[in-house]
């Protein structure tokens, strides 16, 4: 298992004014159920909450994105431009592509997967291999983690999305009741101990 190539040294953050969290990557990886699981986790735990989506070309691996503003009151759905405190990245290019969105002093999570394109074969595009390199200089607060690798020791590679969904759970000072309600809720019927487990990864490594 790989563990995490850089640490985040900042504590959770509390949720006492809106709080803005953008989940991007792309179709396939489920950023769409993810969203939905922190938006109704943040429901649960007492919060407004607002989210707006962007599928895009989704189902042919184009970009998906995610707003999600949590709050005592929030009025926007949308995220301010360079005003996320969190962004939970699928995808490391799409990490680099939206990085200019955190703001002063936020976190990134960055899952190591490479996912090329479809408009991969416009000689004119070029995937930014160094994409993780870039990262580590442009932001402080950052965190790498393979999720495919660990899902994979969890023995199901689709469990991905709910490592990264653990990850993001230590940036959230919101009891691990909450989470695992509603993700024993939301996830497929019959998958919920082995989404448990990966949750518990993420917030581990």
């Amino acid at each position: 298992m790989m563990n995490s190539a850089v640490k985040i040294n900042t504590p959770p953050l509390p949720v006492t004014e809106a709080m803005n969290i953008l989940i991007v990557g792309v179709g396939g990886q489920g950023v769409v159920l993810a969203s939905a699981i922190l938006s109704e986790v943040a429901l649960l735990a007492g919060y407004d909450v607002k989210k707006s989506e962007v599928h895009g070309m989704s189902q042919r691996g184009g970009v998906v994105s995610s707003h999600i503003r949590i709050g005592p009151k929030v009025h926007s759905p949308l995220i301010p431009d360079g005003n996320a405190d969190v962004i939970l990245a699928f995808e490391r290019a799409e990490a680099l592509r939206w990085s200019h969105e955190l703001k002063a002093g936020g976190t990134m999570i960055v899952n190591t997967q490479k996912v090329v394109p479809p408009i991969a074969v416009d000689t004119k595009y070029h995937y930014p291999d160094d994409a993780l390199d870039q990262l580590r200089k442009r932001v402080k607060n950052l965190r790498v983690l393979d999720a495919e690798q660990i899902s994979q020791d969890l023995g199901n590679v689709r469990l991905a999305n709910t490592v990264l969904l653990g990850a993001l759970a230590n940036t959230l000072k919101i009891e691990e009741s909450v989470w695992r309600e509603i993700i024993s809720k939301r996830v497929p019927k019959g998958t919920a101990e082995a989404n448990l487990k990966a949750f518990e990864a993420g917030k581990g490594n």
